[in-house]
C-alpha cells in the first residue's frame, strides 16, 4: 500500500515556506504523494495554485487533490486547462481527486446552488476529459488522456462515477469497514461498466505527532469541521492519529480493508510533522 502525506495548506496562517518545505521533505522521505484539500469559505490556500507551486520545487512525488470540489467551479474548460497546466509543469505527476463537497456556503459564494450539482459534476468531468483527449484548448497533458481522476463521495452514485470517469474511489473520511464496503461497491461498479482492471482505492486520515499532539489535533480539526456540529467535529478530532502506534495501526487496518493508498493530513503547519510521519509510517 502506498502512503502519502497531506500538505499543511488548510491550516490558517500557514506560510509559503512551510508548505514548500513540507513538500520537499515529503519527496526526500519517499512518500508516494502530497495531497491538498479544498474549501473556499475558509482560510486555506487554493489547492490548484498550491500544487503549481509545489510542482516547481519537487521532481518525483505525485501531486494529488483529495479532493477538488468540481461543481462549484462551474467553468469546465478553465478547470481542464488549469489541471493540464499543472500536469505539464509537474512532468505528468497530477492525480485529480474530485467530488461534490458538502458545504453550501462554498457554493453560495460561487454564485451557484447545490441543486443539480451531481448532474453538473458529471457533465464537467465529461467535458474536461474531452478537452484532455484533444482539441484546441491546450496544453496537452503529459499523461495520456489527462490526469487520472480519483472520485470521492459516500453515495452510491460516487461509485458509478468512479467507474465511468476515474481510476477508482477515494474515501474522504471513515472507518476501515466503511472503506471495505465502498471498495466492493466500486469494484462492482467497474464490473457493471465492463472494466476489467481493478479500481484504485484510497483513504484519508489525520495526524499530529510529537509534543502536544492531541491538543494540536483537537484545535485544528474542531475548527475545520465546526460547520458539521460540535459532536461530529469532536468525533473527527478524536480519530486523528497522535502517536506512532496509532499511525501503524491505521496503516494495517486500511491495507487489510483493501486500500491502495492512504494519505495522512497534518493538523499542524510545522513541516517537521512530515519527518515524524515518515518515521512512523515508512
Amino acid at each position: 500500500m502506498d502512503v502519502g502525506v497531506g500538505l499543511p495548506s488548510t491550516i490558517p496562517g500557514v506560510t509559503a515556506e512551510q508548505v514548500l518545505d513540507a513538500a520537499r521533505r515529503a519527496e526526500a522521505a519517499d512518500f508516494h504523494s502530497v495531497g491538498v484539500l479544498d474549501r473556499i469559505v475558509y482560510h486555506n490556500l487554493e489547492p490548484l495554485v498550491t500544487l503549481a507551486a509545489v510542482a516547481a520545487v519537487t521532481e518525483r512525488v505525485r501531486l494529488a487533490t483529495a479532493i477538488l470540489i468540481v461543481p462549484n467551479r462551474a467553468n469546465a474548460a478553465l478547470l481542464a486547462k488549469q489541471a493540464a497546466t499543472i500536469d505539464v509543469l509537474s512532468g505528468g505527476r497530477l492525480t485529480l481527486g474530485v467530488g461534490l463537497g458538502g458545504r453550501e456556503d462554498d457554493y453560495e459564494v460561487s454564485g451557484l446552488s447545490t441543486d443539480g450539482r451531481g448532474a453538473r459534476f458529471e457533465e464537467m468531468l465529461d467535458e474536461m476529459q474531452r478537452h484532455w483527449r484533444g482539441g484546441d484548448l491546450g496544453p496537452h497533458p503529459v499523461q495520456q488522456g489527462g490526469p487520472p481522476l480519483w472520485v470521492g463521495g459516500m453515495v452510491e452514485a460516487a461509485h458509478r462515477r468512479a467507474a465511468r470517469f476515474g481510476i477508482g474511489w477515494i474515501m474522504g473520511g471513515g472507518t476501515p469497514d466503511q472503506l471495505a464496503e465502498g471498495a466492493e461497491r466500486t469494484r462492482h461498479a467497474f464490473r457493471e461498466a465492463g472494466r476489467e482492471e481493478q479500481p484504485r482505492i484510497g483513504a484519508l486520515s489525520y495526524f499530529a505527532l510529537g509534543e502536544n499532539a492531541e491538543a494540536i489535533a483537537q484545535r485544528d480539526l474542531t475548527h475545520y469541521y465546526a460547520w458539521m456540529g460540535e459532536e461530529t467535529a469532536q468525533m473527527i478530532a478524536s480519530s486523528a492519529a497522535t502517536d506512532e502506534a496509532t499511525v501503524q495501526g491505521y496503516l494495517q487496518t486500511f491495507e487489510a480493508a483493501g486500500c491502495d493508498e492512504v494519505i495522512f493530513f497534518p493538523t499542524s503547519a510545522d513541516p517537521g510533522q512530515v519527518d515524524l510521519l515518515a518515521r512512523a509510517a515508512l
